[in-house]
């Protein structure tokens, strides 16, 4: 019997999902929760694990596609009778004994939205698929077309929207490329290859590399180009509204703290030589975040929300420390669940998974969700300091700066030691100047003297 498999709700809320690639092709068997898909939703890259054990019979979406939640991607021929006909005529089983199952974490499946329907596109020969509805809704296109249509004639090419719109910005006539999706089906590789050809000019083939850029591959420059366009999308279109919700929704207060971090430095050698922390990436983002979360236990309105809809300032009694990561798909703040109940060798550790996931673009829905302060290291950059943006729905977020040697006066007289700027972003609604301006010299109190964690905790 054929069963499909919908884009399921991958959290938050997101609606849709960018396929990025297919780990299987039709004709392979695939085990039960084995992966067969990566999709980009608008915070992360998330794998898909097949909820089927069976053969793969069709993918009903391409590669760079933008699909709703809850539409069909791809089909499975599994073993077992249908089990829904009746004695008296073979009718149909009813919906309720047709959901699919739900995958752990990723929400109900989402129903018929009652839009305008057409006739369903099949990608490959397939068996005929059982369906609730009777007919497929249209594919999300992925880009508006501001011109008109132009009348067919016939049967068009073979194709989804997304790439019916990049060979209209190309010029390309579908009707001149062959297709070498399932069936025949025309993708995007077969827009660009045509273009790459030399069929067209200079000017259209670098509408073809703008187009490469759209799927995530790293855009390659031209000589003499004089500008590159990437298509705002993904974690990068994510990113940009969320900082300009927060930057005028909130309002931010910036202090700056500069602190002679000998000490810590100090301390920071000691623990790496130390038994106990073989094998740990220890950096002085691991004392600084160990240093913030100690500072609010004293200081606890730094870590809640403005509940605007019920009209409500939320404290947490716990703290989900987010770490800002620069990723090669754009800016992620992923947290450590639990972070303030954490010992300083686990905190290491957790600092050190999440960084490697994040650069890897493999950081899940969960993990970017729930933060309630976050830290951002630009000191790795060689910065000294800078006004952060707070992270929606957080109350402050702290930046490092790098460490430097500079002349600084120490035992009364005038030495070099390793000082460090600790900049501080906080909404003003949620706390007092004074309220920040306490919990940023606690942090650097410890900073300086490690040893006053004793009289904190």
């Amino acid at each position: 019997m054929i069963k499909e498999f919908r884009l399921p709700d991958l959290g938050e809320g997101l609606t849709e999902s960018e396929i990025v690639s297919w780990k299987v092709n039709v004709g392979d068997t695939v085990s039960l929760n084995q992966i067969i898909a990566e999709v980009e939703t608008a915070k992360a890259v998330v794998e898909l694990p097949s909820p089927f054990a069976g053969v793969v019979t069709a993918l009903h979406e391409q590669p760079g596609t933008v699909v709703e939640v809850g539409k069909p991607i791809v089909s499975f021929e599994v073993e077992g009778d249908a089990g829904a006909q009746t004695a008296a005529g073979g009718a149909a089983e009813s919906p309720a004994a047709k959901r699919e199952p739900n995958l752990v974490g990723y929400g109900a499946v989402v129903e018929a939205t009652g839009r305008p329907a057409r006739r369903p596109r099949a990608f490959a020969a397939a068996p005929p698929v059982e369906r609730v509805e009777t007919k497929q809704a249209e594919p999300l296109v992925e880009l508006v077309e501001t011109a008109p249509a132009e009348p067919l004639t016939g049967e068009r090419p073979r194709s989804t929207p997304p790439v019916r719109k990049l060979a209209k910005d190309l010029g390309v006539d579908l009707e001149l490329v062959t297709g070498s999706g399932p069936g025949g089906l025309i993708t995007r590789d077969d827009v660009r290859n045509f273009v790459g050809g030399g069929e067209l000019p200079a000017a259209a083939q670098e509408l073809a590399g703008e187009a490469g850029q759209a799927q995530g591959q790293v855009p390659s420059a031209r000589p003499g180009e004089r500008e590159v366009r990437t298509p705002i999308k993904g974690v990068r279109k994510f990113t940009a509204a969320a900082m300009v919700s927060s930057a005028f929704t909130a309002p931010h207060v910036t202090e700056f703290l500069t602190v002679d971090v000998t000490p810590a430095m100090e301390l920071l050698a000691r623990l790496k030589a130390s038994k106990a922390f073989a094998g740990l990436k220890l950096t002085p983002l691991t004392l600084v975040a160990k240093a913030a979360l100690i500072a609010l236990r004293r200081n606890p309105t730094l870590n809640s929300k403005w509940d605007e809809a019920n009209q409500e300032i939320v404290q947490f009694n716990y703290v989900n420390l987010g770490i800002a990561a620069a990723t090669p798909r754009g800016l992620t703040v992923p947290n450590i669940k639990d972070a303030d109940r954490m010992t300083l060798a686990e905190l290491s550790t957790a600092l050190t998974g999440l960084t490697e996931t994040a650069r890897a673009g493999k950081t899940s829905p969960a993990e970017l969700s729930g933060g309630t302060i976050s830290i951002t290291n630009i000191g790795v950059f060689g910065i000294d300091a800078g006004t952060p943006i707070l992270n929606p729905g957080e109350a402050a977020i702290l930046a490092m700066g790098a460490v430097r040697k500079m002349p600084w006066e120490y035992q009364d007289q005038v030495a070099l030691r390793q000082v460090m700027t600790l900049s501080l972003s906080f909404d003003h609604r949620l706390v007092d100047g004074e309220q920040g301006s306490r919990f940023l010299a606690d942090i650097g109190a410890l900073l300086a003297d490690p040893g006053m964690a004793l009289a904190m905790v």
